[in-house]
């Protein structure tokens, strides 16, 4: 495993001393965010982090990544009702152990190989809606998301990797600033290649906070020329206590009490693949054709605040049809509550996938073998392969001398065929992007005796 110590010099100015009264965190106050009102824990920080980013980098607002979001989401729910083949992304994460330099153990922030993979059981189990897990649920508007997560083989300099990287750096908890500044800069991995998941002990003003996500961009910001310019801190970032699942890494370890079954991950990176709370956060119960006032996904039933547990039926939309979708991986319940993506929230996420930055190269990404459920051959890529990946204006398609390439086909990642053609010359072999739109494709490629596939990404 790799073991990296990075010495810092990290001063903390008077206002920055862990231990003190903190009174605001992200530029909110602390006494207005929303906090589980027996334990006074914050269950995530989300929506405020990356309102400050939108405010200090003049990001999009919610109103235009919406805008940008749903003619993408409408198109592809129509491809989904079409086809019914199952293709299945495997995203390639990376583990960010955070420590400084305690034993390894369960019980201290340098947590188990076996705690980190516990996790990833989890995201895997509730992603994948795998029945006979407490990811499965009965409910007919529930999701296979068809997205699944695989820690990285390969480390940024293609050495070998457990994909859990444990990083010492000198500090044994984490306030906002520095977490920003600091923690994520200094030890994140290329994010168009792997997904980052941070895991330290959060204190000052992050203190009683369970994680928060980076929200994704769209393609063509407005008014932002980089729109890489937040990319060193993108991903998801959990108090360690409220990371992982006692029903895989053992009982004995130390977790956030009712919050020790891995869904504050489950949840943050939900938001990462852009989807945001299930009442909206904004306390309303007006809900018009595209459900603008809560979450943007006309299958959750209109929810007017949080909740923290299922012991009772909620409604707080009394006025709208169904009650409140308390067992929704994007509601504040324990975790023991939750078991539930929507079909409307599965078209989110895979609209993201395929079209945002940075999220959109994960799937991809090779780093963990991460590959569409695709059928491939014997031909090497010596022998046919296509370029470039990803296509900017035209995708070409190549073979050895003396193969003859005599037809291929092309479908989108929701497995609808877009592009069938027979090559009768060489004009054939070069394929304009407008034939295809942009987002991930994969193609297979025919010899008179065999084929090959690839995937590719149309920008």
């Amino acid at each position: 495993m790799k073991k990296i110590i990075i010495s810092l010099a990290i001063t903390f100015c008077a206002g920055q001393i862990f231990g003190q009264n903190v009174e605001v965190l992200f530029d909110k106050k602390i006494s207005d965010y929303k906090q589980n009102p027996n334990t006074h824990l914050i269950r995530c920080a989300t929506d405020e982090y990356n309102n400050k980013l939108v405010r200090k980098y003049k990001l999009e607002s919610k109103e235009e990544f919406e805008k940008w979001l749903a003619p993408k989401a409408s198109q592809i729910k129509k491809s989904l009702a079409k086809n019914t083949s199952k293709v299945v992304v495997r995203i390639p994460v990376v583990v960010h152990v955070i420590h400084s330099g305690e034993t390894i153990s369960n019980n201290d922030r340098n947590i188990t190989d076996t705690r980190v993979l516990s996790q990833i059981t989890v995201l895997n189990q509730d992603f994948r809606r795998m029945i006979g897990t407490p990811g499965y649920n009965t409910n007919p508007v529930g999701a296979d998301i068809e997205v699944e997560f695989c820690l990285a083989t390969i480390d940024p300099l293609g050495n070998p990797s457990t994909g859990i990287d444990r990083v010492n750096l000198g500090n044994r908890v984490w306030n906002e600033s520095n977490v920003q500044t600091i923690l994520k800069p200094s030890t994140i991995w290329d994010p168009t290649k792997y997904f980052n998941i941070w895991v330290c002990q959060f204190g000052g003003d992050l203190s009683g906070v369970l994680g928060y996500a980076q929200f994704p961009l769209s393609s063509g910001l407005p008014g932002l020329d980089d729109p890489e310019i937040t990319a060193n801190t993108d991903g998801v970032i959990i108090d360690w206590k409220s990371f992982g699942s006692n029903d895989f890494a053992g009982a004995d370890g130390l977790y956030t009490p009712n919050i020790n079954k891995g869904r504050t991950t489950t949840h943050e990176i939900g938001h990462a693949f852009g989807l945001r709370h299930i009442w909206g956060d904004n306390n309303d119960c007006t809900v018009d054709a595209i459900d603008s006032f809560n979450d943007y996904c006309l299958d959750t039933p209109a929810q007017s605040i949080e909740h923290y547990d299922c012991n009772s039926v909620y409604d707080s939309c009394p006025n709208n049809p169904g009650n409140d979708m308390t067992e929704n991986y994007m509601d504040y319940s324990n975790d023991t509550c939750m078991n539930i993506f929507t079909q409307d929230q599965k078209i989110r996420i895979l609209t993201v996938l395929q079209n945002s930055p940075r999220r959109a190269s994960l799937i991809t990404s090779t780093v963990c073998d991460s590959q569409l459920s695709v059928n491939e051959s014997g031909l090497s890529k010596d022998e046919i392969n296509i370029y470039p990946n990803p296509v900017k204006d035209y995708l070409n398609i190549y073979s050895k001398k003396g193969l003859k390439i005599v037809r291929y086909s092309i479908f989108n990642a929701i497995g609808q065929e877009v592009l069938k053609k027979e090559v009768t010359s060489g004009v054939d072999l070069k394929i304009k992007k407008e034939k295809l739109g942009t987002g991930l494709f994969i193609i297979t490629v025919y010899t008179e005796n065999n084929y090959k596939t690839f995937k590719f990404l149309v920008e």
